[in-house]
């Protein structure tokens, strides 16, 4: 596929690139060097922003890293020429709370919180089955190579299990709950059995809750859950799913 790219190098979470088209519509793609590696071999990728009928338009750069703008004309007509410039003066996105901010995640920081030796798993991973392969299984291996002990129904049940034993025995020796939240997981009910202990066992103080929100909007996580929607979290269209598990395993390893 023929396509435009602007490699626009390290930016900064807030900065502001502007795209000027000249002729049809175009799609414009922003996207880091992971998924932009991706998208010029064929292969699946995530990108922000999409079909561009109007211009200039803007885009938001994420997060600080750096990243590529690409213009091609798949699926559409005609022809459209581009350029690209950076808007001076741009401001940076407000700061996102670090999970050091969650004083119990840190060993021994909250005095009500269970000593380590009384916890079997670091992490339990609840989650819908349709997010497995986009998601779960790379995020729970990438936290058991990272040194953690994960609860994560792959790696924990075996044909004849007790289903609701084994889960609730996870959820009772893990030290953090991690929920990945999406259209599947709201219409699950074994997803929504497991939130409710994760979230008896936040708010009795025995374990650290963290939503990763994936493909849904506040909205969605509001309707679903309003007291959930200002809980500090993750999200995947921001984080990539290493970036996620290399935070999580540096604070619960202490580094």
């Amino acid at each position: 596929m023929s396509f435009t790219h602007y490699d626009l190098g390290q930016k900064r979470g807030g900065e502001i690139i502007e795209v000027t088209l000249q002729g049809s519509a175009a799609n414009v793609r922003l996207m880091d060097s992971s998924n932009f590696n991706s998208y010029r071999s064929g292969r699946s990728h995530r990108y922000q922003d999409g079909l561009v009928k109007r211009s200039p338009y803007r885009l938001q750069v994420p997060r600080s890293g750096h990243w590529h703008v690409t213009v091609d004309m798949a699926g559409l007509r005609g022809t459209a020429r581009s350029s690209i410039r950076q808007l001076p003066g741009a401001l940076p996105t407000a700061q996102e709370a670090p999970l050091s901010s969650v004083p119990s995640l840190v060993h021994g920081r909250e005095p009500g919180f269970h000593a380590e030796e009384d916890r079997e798993f670091d992490v339990f991973i609840s989650h819908a089955s349709e997010d497995k392969a986009e998601v779960v299984r790379p995020l729970a291996h990438a936290l058991k190579q990272g040194g953690l002990k994960v609860w994560y129904d792959e790696f924990e049940l075996k044909i004849g299990d007790s289903l609701r034993g084994k889960i609730d025995s996870g959820l009772a020796k893990s030290r953090f709950g991690i929920v990945v939240f999406s259209k599947a997981f709201f219409t699950k009910g074994w997803t929504n059995y497991e939130l409710d202990g994760l979230v008896t066992r936040t708010v009795s103080g025995e374990q650290v809750l963290l939503p990763i929100w994936h493909n849904v909007t506040k909205k969605e996580i509001i309707d679903y859950s309003p007291s959930l929607a200002d809980k500090l979290a993750r999200n995947t269209s921001t984080h990539t799913v290493e970036e996620i598990a290399e935070e999580i395993v540096t604070l619960i390893n202490g580094d």
